[in-house]
């Protein structure tokens, strides 16, 4: 079942998200929901804060883009369809020596809006799985693109935070829009 998407200015954005405790039916139950309301937005990433839960969690799936990036998982290279759509609990991201490389983002919580980010090319993430077994993934291109966005929303941070004060400026304009519809949402259902 898909769940609503939080759009841009709700407080539960800036959130940094706690701690993954628990691994169990609800939690697999999440991520299945996750992955349904990813795919239902045609998206390839989607963290907890943006379905309204602070929490240490997200998922990917790159299944159906051009597999233009490396990876090696627990030290294999196993096909994507054999992990995903992966579910990482408690990322932790480190930077690997790489360039850095720029690339147009957009984000489910950001209708319509997208931007050029400069982000480093590989990565390597240390999370755990829906049962808590740890695991690292080391990879570069889309797919180290994408967790390292769906890991920024863990900490509160948006990608527009990460783009340069030029290619925001020309955007600020419909950033301020889905800012005040996402005000009046909010103000509609209180009231």
């Amino acid at each position: 079942m898909a769940l609503p998407i939080v759009r841009y200015n709700d407080p539960v954005l800036r959130k940094k998200g706690e701690p993954v405790k628990a691994f169990d039916a609800s939690l697999s139950l999440l991520s299945d929901q996750m992955v349904a309301t990813m795919h239902t937005a045609s998206g390839i990433g989607l963290a907890a804060q943006q379905i309204g839960r602070a929490l240490q969690f997200c998922v990917v799936d790159l299944r159906q883009t051009d597999r233009d990036f490396a990876w090696e998982l627990d030290g294999a290279t196993p096909p994507l369809e054999l992990f995903m759509p992966l579910s990482l609990a408690n990322p932790v991201v480190t930077v690997l020596p790489s360039d850095k490389t720029v690339y147009e983002e957009g984000c489910l919580s950001f209708p319509d809006i997208r931007g050029d980010v400069f982000r480093p090319d590989a990565i390597r993430v240390t999370f755990q799985d829906l049962q808590g077994t740890p695991h690292t993934l080391a990879c570069d291109g889309l797919l180290s693109r994408c967790i390292q966005h769906e890991v920024d929303h863990l900490n509160g941070t948006l990608f527009i935070d990460r783009m340069e004060k030029k290619i925001r400026a020309g955007l600020e304009k419909d950033i301020k829009i889905l800012a005040q519809k996402t005000r009046e949402e909010s103000d509609a259902t209180q009231a």
